[in-house]
């Protein structure tokens, strides 16, 4: 990839958490030169142990690189006392999440969102440079005195207030047109799911669009819709943003707007890679479903979709899902996005969710009513 930014990378142990930090890093434009682990990267003054941050600092003197890539939440202070020891830039997870966010937003609602989002990023460190202010230390950062500190905090607070006013105008226009496609009698279907689950790729093999997909994280940042027919009945389906694990909650706050359709869907396809290791497949599942709870979306609405099983087989699709605990909800269906493989069934089964128990429904009640009449 040309014009990266070259990259030392601090993350654990662990493979899934190597694997998902590159992918950030690559989607963020940068070129990971070295990779260093540790078990624990979030206690002391810089994050890492002492010992291993005198390790950095030589590292960053013979690889030169542009920036050190830190898989984990830093508070201020860390982030100041590592850039200090280490004379270059570091960038955190949130703030790396926050850069790809910048590059893949195309929409006037996306881009608002992701301004708002690294505004109260901003704003959490800057409530922690106005202390250090106060304390007579140096945040070093920006060079902030304690009166200038205080006056970018109120900035920012003013800038945050415009977006969310913004925003607001966006969430009107939304849920104007919720009600005309609630008006028309359309329900709607929403694809969620981690990032790279394949969303994107099922979206356009049921609608016959052609969406940009990518093996990079957060391809969609905006909801898109579009109609679909499920033989003779039509319905909308949404594709959403996708989850990562540790987003924090005002990164999901600035993207509810977008996220809220989960809420208002009939029914929601939870989309899983289910090719990945049972440990990767249960953690981004977890993560998952913990932001779908937030949306108070229930499991009556939710048919889970096994994704990418043209590179495993059903049984072990099935194997999974069991050791997930979600073959009792009886809305389990193995797919592949990529081939088309059940999609059909897919589409069948989402439609008997949405007509066939409404029409028995309706059956029901119009027999109640003539057994009441007589």
């Amino acid at each position: 990839m040309t014009n990266c930014r070259k990259a030392i990378l601090i993350t654990y142990p662990v493979d899934q958490a190597v694997k998902e930090a590159a992918s950030l890093a690559d989607a963020a434009g940068y070129s990971i030169i070295r990779t260093v682990t540790q078990r624990q990267i979030i206690k002391s003054r810089f994050g890492i142990g002492r010992g291993k941050a005198e390790e950095l600092k030589e590292l960053v003197g013979e690889l030169k690189p542009d920036v050190i890539i830190f898989d984990e939440v830093l508070k201020s202070t860390q982030m100041y006392n590592l850039a200090s020891l280490c004379k270059i830039e570091i960038v955190d997870r949130e703030r790396l999440i926050l850069e790809i966010f910048e590059r893949r937003a195309s929409t006037a609602e996306s881009q608002i969102q992701i301004k708002l989002a690294q505004l109260r990023y901003d704003m959490a460190r800057a409530r922690e440079k106005i202390r250090l202010a106060k304390a007579g230390e140096q945040p070093g950062f920006y060079g902030l005195g304690r009166y200038e500190a205080d006056v970018y905090f109120l900035d920012i607070k003013r800038r945050a207030a415009v977006l969310k006013k913004k925003l607001e105008k966006e969430e009107t226009r939304r849920q104007l047109h919720r009600n005309q496609r609630s008006r028309a009698g359309l329900p709607t279907v929403s694809l969620a799911g981690y990032t790279s689950a394949g969303k994107t790729t099922l979206f356009n093999t049921l609608t016959g669009e052609t969406k940009a997909t990518d093996k990079n994280v957060f391809t969609t940042l905006s909801t898109f819709t579009r109609a679909i027919d499920l033989s003779g009945d039509k319905v909308l389906l949404n594709d959403t943003v996708g989850f990562i694990s540790k987003l924090p909650a005002y990164m999901i706050d600035a993207f509810k707007s977008t996220l809220d359709e989960l809420t208002y869907a009939s029914v929601v396809l939870l989309v899983i890679d289910i090719n990945e290791p049972i440990d990767e497949i249960t953690a981004k599942y977890v993560s998952s479903v913990d932001v779908i709870n937030e949306f108070e979306v229930p499991d009556t609405r939710i048919v889970y979709v096994l994704n990418k099983v043209d590179l495993t087989t059903a049984e072990d699709a099935f194997a999974k899902a069991g050791q997930l605990g979600i073959l009792e909800s009886k809305r389990v269906l193995s797919v592949s996005a990529r081939t088309g493989y059940n999609v059909e069934q897919l589409k069948s089964l989402v439609r008997s969710i949405l007509f066939e128990t409404e029409k028995v429904k309706n059956a029901e009640a119009k027999e109640r009513l003539e057994e009441e009449q007589a």
